[in-house]
């Protein structure tokens, strides 16, 4: 198979979305020196829209459509995303042939005051743009008020330096990727926030039909990270993953073996259902239904049915 000679990247026009791009471009500039390698940038409806929640105005795919839409139409040839934006129900004509080595997937407690989570007084405000991280700071923080919080990156952070908020929790993957480590002042372990399917991974979609591109692309695959993010999203496949649904799926390599947790939550944090998992690498899709399963069964049938049109 012959190199490629040209190849355009969509992908949003947030200053994150761009340096994954332009991670992207270089890792493959450096398989393909020959190749002419552009960046087609857009704006998505999930960009525009920055009033509401997400799990009010249609959930993360609106930050997905507008780039699948330059695929189909022949303006680019990949899609750069991060993976936990990337609807888990993802079906033809698109594919996701490569999932990227994964940076920190652990959330970050961000504040010009305070340390940490126990260090806020009572009342205290923490802004987040996710109702997996609601539920769950509301379940061990209930002194705490939690408000929604949307935009990007950039936006978050200026709300916080404008004291609207008393500190905000972010991916922690963002901020170093941006050269914004020093921001956080602490990271929120997996027992205390679950992170989300895919968080802190990059994922690479292209049409299905392209083969010989998904093999140019191999080469940024990683393995594990690939096994991780596989039986995440199967958990939040089983069980609709939806920006409605506080739901979160953190899976780990160690040794031979994958451990998957996840998690099904009321949203004011009343409730709490857990499942974990533990088996071989290659059954990874397989323990994260499995694990979904199990979370169904122990109440959080009842859950989605509260919070859903219809039960998964």
């Amino acid at each position: 198979m012959s190199n490629p000679t040209r190849l355009v990247i969509a992908t949003r026009a947030s200053r994150l979305a761009l340096w994954q791009a332009e991670h992207v471009q270089a890792r493959l500039q450096a398989l393909y020196p020959e190749c002419d390698i552009s960046l087609l940038k857009m704006t998505t409806r999930g960009d525009q829209i920055l009033d509401r929640t997400l799990s009010k105005v249609g959930g993360k795919g609106l930050f997905v459509k507008e780039l699948e839409t330059a695929l189909l139409d022949g303006r680019a040839d990949l899609a750069v995303h991060s993976l936990k934006d990337v609807p888990v129900d993802l079906t033809t004509p698109f594919s996701l042939p490569v999932i990227m080595e994964r940076d920190d997937p652990r959330d970050a407690f961000v504040s010009p005051r305070y340390r940490s989570l126990d260090d806020l007084p009572d009342g205290a405000v923490v802004g987040t743009s996710s109702l997996r991280r609601e539920a769950q700071i509301r379940s061990r923080y209930p002194r705490l008020e939690v408000k929604p919080l949307r935009g990007n990156l950039d936006t978050r952070l200026g709300k916080l330096d404008r004291g609207e908020y008393d500190a905000i929790i972010l991916a922690a993957a963002g901020l170093r990727r941006l050269g914004l480590k020093d921001r956080i002042r602490a990271l929120l372990e997996p027992e205390i926030s679950l992170p989300s399917a895919g968080q802190g991974a990059l994922g690479i979609e292209i049409l299905e039909s392209r083969s010989e591109l998904a093999g140019w692309l191999q080469p940024l695959s990683c393995p594990a990270t690939t096994a991780c993010a596989l039986a995440e999203r199967a958990v939040s496949r089983v069980l609709g993953g939806s920006c409605q649904v506080p739901l979160a799926a953190y899976a780990v390599v160690k040794d031979d073996t994958l451990q998957v947790d996840a998690l099904v939550a009321e949203p004011d944090g009343s409730h709490i259902v857990r499942s974990q998992k533990i088996g071989p690498l290659n059954q990874a899709v397989s323990l994260g239904e499995t694990a979904a399963r199990e979370l169904l069964a122990q109440g959080a049938a009842d859950i989605l049915a509260r919070l859903l049109p219809s039960q998964p």
